[in-house]
């Protein structure tokens, strides 16, 4: 799947509209569906194996990733009209090997997953799927692969672009060609100021959706004054969201600092399990998430935690680890974990595990363990359902791993994680834990 978009600069973003919002309400609108789309997007993802590319103009690679994060490709749209630009991205994706390719236009609001998918179903069945846009144009091109990696580049020369003839053509000239063709729900687009009510009536929907549950965050802290302010921070000042800081004991004003940014604070002794059932108990929301304290949540997570959990047959969630770090001894970490927790549905607490309340309650939330305690709530979440795990990434601080040398730490987890499956009690192991990481900080 290739998405085209722009990355939203003021003054050269949906210029039309500079009129009635201003530059930056006009980038900013870019952004938001943008932003829109993707999310529809990454929950496909989460559905059917599919690449994602995001093509785009304006900016640079690494502004789109900061943006858009590591679950896609990215690549400049090239030079040329926009079909031009199309049936280019088409030819370079047969020729890596791409069977079905859909493209798709980043400005129309009411673009669904089940639309997204239902492009590459038709796939299954014919060369050709559009989805037409209200203004005469199309908002969705999908192709299967023909003969030589050809992409049919009749469809792209002689049509009027930017005019409410764009599909008619398109139409004559894949009857022309002989090449059937499937039309998806027709939608409408986004491009002059009498089109913003269309978005305004998505962004109010989803608003509507947000406030419908309260999402409380519940943070396990222990020394944590230097990383703690960012997390909060990061974390949206909404009814919505609660920010419950359950602190152990901490001697460098992490509970006050969280208690100044607006959290409230409750103090425990100092057990992960225990702070975290604690929180739990007072939390008021209906969602229950848990978040370490030198980890961020990705933008918008709210929709995408509340959408996750009102799937069929899903229990529980969590999202796709971020390293904050560029190191490649991180990198091939983190793809790792990701590879891991996706094949076998098993995310670490690192990966901000989320949970209804109710549900939480009903299994008896976190044992009383002083090590894997995340692992064993996971496992007995999977027995009441799936773990969606979202493309979506956390971005979590990479010290733990830099503390003790990065391949000593991975090596001392996965021994920790295989001696818990044999069956070697969590008490023995986080003795073992700790002793270990004592000799390697020593060692460093």
């Amino acid at each position: 799947m290739i998405i085209f978009t722009r990355y939203p600069e003021p003054g050269t973003t949906k210029t039309r509209m500079i009129p009635e919002l201003g530059a930056e309400g006009a980038a900013d609108l870019q952004r938001g569906m943008t932003n829109h789309l993707v999310s529809k997007v990454k929950t496909l993802m989460e559905q059917r194996s599919v690449e994602v590319e995001i093509r785009f103009d304006g900016g640079s690679e690494r502004l789109m990733r900061d943006w858009m994060g590591p679950s896609f490709t990215y690549g400049h749209q090239g030079r040329g009209d926009i079909g031009r630009r199309m049936q280019h991205a088409l030819v370079e994706g047969f020729q890596n090997g791409y069977t079905s390719i859909v493209i798709i236009g980043s400005d129309i609001p009411d673009i669904s997953t089940a639309i997204i998918d239902r492009a590459f179903q038709e796939l299954e069945k014919t060369n050709l799927v559009l989805g037409p846009a209200g203004d005469g144009g199309y908002y969705l091109l999908g192709m299967r692969k023909a003969d030589k990696d050809q992409a049919y580049p009749e469809l792209f020369e002689g049509i009027n672009w930017g005019t409410n003839q764009v599909l008619s053509q398109t139409i004559a000239a894949a009857s022309q060609l002989g090449i059937g063709y499937a039309l998806l729900d027709t939608l409408q687009d986004v491009d002059r100021p009498e089109d913003l009510k269309i978005w305004n009536r998505t962004v109010q929907f989803e608003s509507e959706l947000t406030a419908k549950k309260r999402i409380s965050i519940i943070i396990p802290t222990l020394n944590e004054a230097t990383v703690i302010e960012e997390t909060i921070n990061r974390l949206p000042q909404s009814d919505a969201v609660e920010i419950v800081v359950v602190d152990g004991g901490s001697s460098d004003g992490t509970a006050e600092r969280a208690r100044e940014l607006g959290a409230r604070v409750l103090s425990t002794a100092p057990s992960k399990a225990g702070q975290m059932n604690a929180g739990a108990a007072k939390a008021r929301g209906e969602v229950l998430l848990f978040l370490h304290g030198d980890t961020c949540l990705p933008e918008q997570f709210e929709n995408k935690v509340l959408t996750a959990l009102t799937r069929k047959g899903v229990s529980a969630g969590a999202f796709t680890l971020g390293i904050d770090s560029e190191d490649w001894g991180l990198r091939f970490i983190e793809r790792v974990a990701n590879w891991r927790s996706r094949l076998f549905k098993m995310p670490y607490g690192d990966q901000a595990l989320f949970v209804s309340r109710q549900l939480f309650s009903e299994i008896g939330g976190f044992a009383d363990y002083p090590i894997m305690e995340d692992f064993e709530l996971v496992r007995r979440l999977k027995k009441k359902g799936k773990i969606a795990i979202l493309p979506d990434s956390v971005k979590t601080s990479p010290r733990r791993w830099q503390n003790f040398g990065v391949f000593k730490t991975w090596l001392l987890n996965q021994i920790i994680v295989g001696a818990y499956f044999i069956g070697i009690p969590p008490q023995r192991l986080a003795f073992w834990y700790r002793r270990e990481k004592g000799r390697t900080n020593k060692q460093n």
